[in-house]
């Protein structure tokens, strides 16, 4: 729910930025991937923190589900498939997850 939250805070706010600017979306291309992957490692550090045991699989997971839906709303609702590079993306998302899932666990303190 965290990365959900974050992504769409994240997303309302760029959307604006790009509304009301002259701004253009590859000019902030690199900031929205960024964005991202401090999403899923926040995701997974909560998750992980929660847990309190096997954080590689709980951020990893979390992450995994946040791909998942994205797969399925970009499947479902606009009929197109991922791309290479998306595919790419996701297996990093999923990995960035299960590393803060391990931290978010180191964190927890039990």
């Amino acid at each position: 729910m965290t990365i959900l939250i974050l992504i769409l805070t994240a997303s309302f706010i760029i959307s604006l930025i790009l509304t009301f600017s002259s701004l253009s979306e590859q000019s902030v291309h690199w900031f929205i991937i960024a964005i991202a992957f401090l999403a899923m490692f926040t995701g997974g550090l909560m998750a992980g923190g929660r847990a309190k045991e096997k954080g590689l699989l709980v951020g990893a997971v979390t992450a995994l589900t946040f791909s998942l839906l994205t797969l399925l709303i970009q499947f479902l609702g606009y009929d197109v498939s991922f791309t290479n590079e998306q595919y790419l993306f996701h297996g990093l998302y999923i990995l960035t997850g299960a590393i803060g899932g391990v931290v978010g666990v180191n964190l927890s303190g039990d």
